[in-house]
């Protein structure tokens, strides 16, 4: 799966940006430099990539979503996947969660038309709702191994987690323009953020408004760490708890739309 959006729809940490990517100082000899890539043009390999099985829908608030169908052959789907959206909300969900069927009863669903997409995206609705629960607490019911990426293209928002065990991989990264870069697939994030990504923290859970948190650990701040490749390069700073901080519990705030919004501050 990819997803891009545009620097005004999600923010993500400064430090995932890397100057190398962008900078005029010539490599160091027998280094060459992979400069990031527009948006459109990442698409555009994605789509070449996989002519015959991949799709796309984009969104003119700045966002775009691009997944393999079903009959991709491996091992572009070593995952299973789902892109499916109801109400405006837009999921691409790689993985399987082993708990699916208590969490359709629980969110009062239909067994039979209910994937694990449609289910995430019910339960963003009902947090973006207003509903009883805190973010954190709604991911880590999910019990499995998978990634996904919402659009909310009502509210223009972003939500975006990985499971603890990191059994699916994923990575983000940044543009040439700036845009926010999510993918499965490492290759495609080296080709097309140059030196600007890192595998996103397993765990975790990324808000358009709110920034990247922890929802196994909610009260903890989240490190930056600096990163350097395999050719002595550094790269975008991956991001683990930080042990020693203390921020107060996400607290549920004023704008439905920013049902995840939490502040440094706390």
């Amino acid at each position: 799966m990819l997803a891009i959006f545009h620097k005004t729809v999600a923010h993500p940490p400064q430090e995932l940006g890397c100057s190398e990517s962008t900078s005029n100082v010539p490599p160091m000899p027998g280094y060459s430099r992979r400069q990031p890539k527009s948006s459109d043009e990442i698409l555009r390999d994605f789509h070449s990539a996989h002519p015959a099985h991949a799709f796309c829908a984009t969104f003119s608030g700045g966002a775009a979503l691009a997944c393999l169908g079903p009959r991709a052959p491996p091992p572009s789907l070593l995952h299973r996947r789902w892109f499916c959206s109801f109400d405006e909300v837009y999921c691409m969900f790689v993985g399987s969660l082993d708990n699916l069927s208590s969490l359709i009863r629980q969110y009062g669903l239909c067994g039979k038309s209910t994937n694990e997409a449609l289910l995430v995206i019910e339960a963003y609705r009902t947090l973006r709702d207003r509903g009883p629960y805190p973010a954190d607490q709604v991911v880590k019911d999910l019990a499995g191994s998978f990634a996904f990426v919402v659009y909310d293209n009502k509210n223009g928002a972003v939500f975006a987690a990985l499971s603890s065990d990191g059994g699916v991989p994923l990575h983000w990264g940044i543009a040439a323009d700036g845009s926010v870069v999510i993918c499965d697939d490492r290759e495609i994030m080296k080709g097309s953020c140059g030196k600007s990504y890192a595998p996103f923290p397993a765990g975790c859970m990324f808000h358009s408004e709110g920034g990247l948190r922890s929802f196994e650990h909610p009260t903890k701040k989240m490190q930056a760490m600096p990163r350097v490749d395999s050719e002595g390069m550094m790269c975008g700073a991956s991001f683990k708890v930080d042990a020693f901080s203390k921020i107060a519990t996400m607290p549920r705030v004023g704008s439905a739309a920013n049902w995840a919004s939490w502040d440094d501050s706390y």
